[in-house]
């Protein structure tokens, strides 16, 4: 069975724009917290890992 977590930053008031990730055998799944029946995404640890980085430098903010 997959586990899915969330983010301990993730715990605000209103717990409604989350996302959980899964260690997957080869990949990171994606998914969103408020349909986990629904779709969900993968991607390469590699490819996480600069998502990451780039939510965290801002790279990606809406202006």
């Amino acid at each position: 069975m997959t586990e899915w977590r969330k983010s301990s930053r993730s715990a605000t008031s209103d717990n409604t724009n989350c996302v959980e990730v899964a260690a997957l055998t080869r990949n990171i799944g994606v998914r969103d917290s408020k349909d986990p029946d629904g779709p969900a995404f993968t991607l390469s640890p590699e490819t996480f890992r600069t998502l990451v980085r780039d939510v965290k430098a801002g790279d990606l903010d809406v202006p």
